[in-house]
């Protein structure tokens, strides 16, 4: 099965890198930029799960792209989704299928619209991971988990090909025959992870210390309750996971939407947080903390828009 990874960055390169030591077949669709950076000191990985050095990875530029692929396998940030479908698309042949790792829904809708419901399974994973100024990809936690799915019964994609080619591949594989369920709770908990840790600036244990813990509570209910809306109620063990979670003393937890944001680079605050809003199916009221949460978040990308204007 060839296999083509979009882009290289601290999620696609890790899965990425670990299927190629695995002897998989793997390709990255990537900029010039990153594929000379690529050439240069190769894809290097540092995880508590075991490092990598892989030189000279094998890549393609958008322009380069002339066959189909198996699957593909995609982890942009949410607002470089409409240039990757755009660059990727010609890799898409009639039995492709395309595995998105993105949180949230709305990457679905996109793709379902460009090429079909029945080859886009549902994905997710669980895992910490940054890129340092040299361009390694360093893991931050223990976890390096990829859970997929079918989302419908009708699906055309080679699941079983797909399974094999995922399983003993240096991380942990799961297919869910519950994946959308499982996506929505996760997208309640970044929502409510992200929200709450940019609204306050601060850790889950600084916002319970300062007497906030309540706040991220609340904020977790709105969440789960566009979900239950749109037909995914969150389970009690998530939303116990949840509450523990978000009310543990002295916790260091933060999310990257906040280490995006002080780091002066783009969120995916629209994706994340304002297409839940979008899906309430009501307008939440000018009180409600997932709004609150939303104008915070567009109030930072205006200032830092005009900030790049004046550089």
């Amino acid at each position: 099965m060839r296999i083509l990874v979009i882009g290289a960055g601290s999620i696609g390169g890790y899965f990425g890198s670990r299927l190629l030591r695995a002897g998989r077949d793997i390709t990255f669709l990537v900029r010039p930029q990153r594929a000379a950076a690529l050439a240069r000191i190769g894809l290097v990985i540092r995880s508590p799960r075991g490092d990598l050095d892989l030189p000279g990875p094998p890549t393609l530029t958008a322009e380069m792209l002339r066959e189909t692929f198996d699957l593909i396998l995609l982890s942009c940030k949410a607002y470089d989704l409409e240039d990757a479908i755009a660059a990727f698309a010609p890799a898409v042949g009639p039995q492709t299928a395309i595995l998105p790792l993105l949180n949230g829904m709305h990457h679905l809708d996109m793709l379902d619209a460009r090429f079909g419901a029945d080859r886009v399974l549902g994905g997710q994973c669980l895992i910490s991971t940054t890129l340092d100024p040299e361009g390694r990809i360093l893991h931050l936690n223990d976890s390096h988990l990829l859970t997929y799915g079918k989302r419908n019964s009708g699906s055309s994609v080679p699941f079983e090909a797909i399974a094999t080619v995922l399983s003993d591949a240096g991380f942990d594989a799961r297919s869910s025959p519950e994946i959308l369920q499982e996506m929505w709770e996760k997208w309640v908990f970044i929502a409510t992870g992200a929200g709450i840790t940019c609204l306050m600036r601060a850790s889950v244990g600084d916002i319970v210390a300062a007497g906030g813990a309540d706040l991220a509570l609340a904020l977790l209910d709105e969440c789960a309750a566009i979900a239950a809306s749109a037909g995914f109620p969150p389970r009690a063990a998530a939303m116990q996971r949840s509450r523990d979670l978000f009310t543990a003393p002295g916790s260091g937890l933060t999310a990257s939407m906040l280490r995006d944001i002080e780091r002066h680079a783009r969120t995916e605050a629209d994706h994340v947080v304002g297409d839940l809003i979008r899906r309430a199916g009501v307008h939440i009221g000018g009180t409600g903390l997932l709004r609150i949460v939303h104008t915070h978040l567009k109030a930072y990308d205006a200032r830092e828009a005009r900030a790049s204007t004046r550089s």
